[in-house]
């Protein structure tokens, strides 16, 4: 595909991801008496990234997060030169969904845009849980190479084919399953980044802890399963 075809398909479908996850988090977790609570976020969060795997996956390969890019570069699956206008699309998509749902959630006379609005990711005072930045950046940092290595499993040519999308949005629940009490989740950089530049504050001060957490996790997570299955076969 057209670069600009593949960088439309990754701004939407980032859009779809943090407004679906997002929007599932301020709008429907705390729900008086049928929220759909830590559970419904994130499967919400698992099901934008299945729909959008069988939706966009033949046009972009269904990155949709910039440290999934930075891993399939460090996996050899993704060339260099791609890697950059990748993350300026997904962040741009992140960003829109974000503003959108600022809009939808103002439209009650119960909301309020504090400092945890908009399902921002942080530690300290900013953690669901109260957890700490050393918590936070190590969680972070584990779960995104974890997710790189089913990424790069699923997505293998020697893998079951029409799989891949089911498998790696199960390990995107599964990881909001584990860590929204502490960071409420990032291992996303474009998805951190929306919502952090329309509350602004702390949310925007700690931004940085969910660039450097995932990309590091991400890269890390590419270079071992290149080590783990050796050189990559052919992409399909």
């Amino acid at each position: 595909m057209p670069l600009m075809q593949r960088l439309v398909a990754e701004l939407f479908g980032t859009f779809w991801l943090v407004f679906g996850g997002c929007g599932a988090a301020v709008l429907a977790a705390k729900f008086p008496e049928t929220g759909i609570g830590f559970a419904g976020v994130a499967l919400a969060f698992g099901l934008t990234v299945v729909t959008m795997g069988y939706a966009i996956g033949h046009i972009s390969g269904f990155h949709l997060n910039p440290a999934i890019t930075v891993g399939l570069w460090a996996g050899g699956r993704f060339p260099a030169k791609d890697v950059v206008p990748y993350i300026v699309a997904q962040v741009v998509g992140a960003i829109i969904a974000a503003f959108i749902l600022l809009q939808i959630a103002s439209g009650s006379p119960d909301f309020v845009l504090g400092p945890n609005g908009l399902a921002v990711n942080g530690y300290g005072p900013q953690s669901p849980g109260g957890y700490t930045l050393g918590a936070g950046l190590t969680i972070e940092t584990v779960l995104t190479f974890g997710f790189l290595i089913v990424v790069l499993g699923a997505t293998d040519s020697r893998s079951p084919i029409g799989f891949a999308p089911i498998a790696i949005g199960l390990a995107l629940t599964l990881i909001h399953l584990i860590s929204i009490p502490v960071t409420n989740t990032s291992v996303n950089p474009a998805r951190s980044t929306g919502p952090a530049l329309i509350v602004g504050g702390l949310a925007l001060q700690q931004l940085w802890a969910f660039w450097v957490a995932p990309i590091i996790g991400g890269a890390l997570g590419g270079f071992a399963y290149r080590a783990l299955a050796g050189d990559p076969p052919p992409a399909r």
